[in-house]
């Protein structure tokens, strides 16, 4: 009796460290998988700030690719290298523009561009990217951002004019661009209303001409701008979506249109 209670005890004792030892290597795969989920080519915007409340009507993005980190503070776009080593991560000093904001877009900036060069770790969960500093603590949490178009509407807010020149729209006018699911984009051109055909491979981005109403607006310079946007349109090769702004660039990289997001 002696012997089968023992033998009893050891086959459970040893089911219990086996099984012990399956959740400890699961939990160990988990997180491993978790950590290691590549950072190039996602794109982010600022969900939080730990022990900050983010200021309103602020875009805050970042965006990874090829090397290279970018995006937008919530006052000015900066960029910079990185590098990743397993869940590692290091972020050199940041470049930017020189725009000044209000007194709480500046220091929430500051403090968002700390926490990424301050950190030296990540985390991807529920997407979700945590940028952990040298002692753990999580400086800011981001959430991923969807970089599809269809589904998506915008407002334009400059027009290269086809002389060399982005330029801001006539007092009182919309022009407007809205992705379909369809692969049709529709909107007004700030006199007429439109539609164009649109395909998206990667960042790539093509507009078929544009089909428009014919009426004619008392302004000689609304169909002036009308005649630029559709025009840019077609000139259209590249998108950049960051957070609420987007960019449709040339085959040359010049910038044909800037739109902002229409909620």
């Amino acid at each position: 009796m002696q012997i089968v209670t023992r033998l009893r005890a050891n086959a459970i004792s040893t089911a219990v460290f086996a099984l012990a030892a399956l959740m400890s290597s699961t939990m160990t795969a988990s997180q491993s998988a978790e950590t290691r989920i590549p950072l190039d080519g996602t794109a982010w915007t600022l969900a939080a700030l730990p022990g900050k409340t983010l200021a309103g009507n602020s875009s805050v993005t970042l965006q990874f690719d090829a090397g290279r980190v970018s995006g937008a503070d919530g006052c000015n776009r900066y960029s910079g290298t990185y590098v990743v080593n397993d869940s590692a991560l290091r972020v050199s000093a940041l470049a930017s523009t020189q725009m000044a904001c209000a007194p709480e877009l500046m220091t929430q900036a500051k403090a968002f561009t700390s926490a990424l060069t301050d950190a030296r770790s990540y985390r991807i969960a529920n997407d979700q990217l945590a940028l952990i500093g040298p002692d753990g603590v999580v400086l800011a949490t981001l959430v991923a951002q969807s970089r599809e178009l269809a589904g998506t509407s915008w407002s334009a807010t400059g027009i290269n004019n086809g002389k060399q020149a982005v330029v801001g729209l006539v007092q009182g006018t919309s022009v407007t661009l809205a992705f379909g699911a369809d692969g049709r984009a529709t909107g007004s051109a700030g006199c007429n209303s439109y539609t164009a055909g649109y395909s998206v491979d990667g960042s790539n981005l093509k507009f078929t001409p544009a089909a428009a109403t014919r009426k004619m607006c008392a302004q000689p310079d609304v169909m002036d701008q009308e005649i630029a946007f559709l025009k840019a349109l077609e000139t259209v090769a590249t998108a950049r979506l960051d957070g609420d702004q987007l960019e449709l660039r040339t085959a040359g990289d010049a910038l044909a249109l800037f739109l902002k997001r229409v909620p």
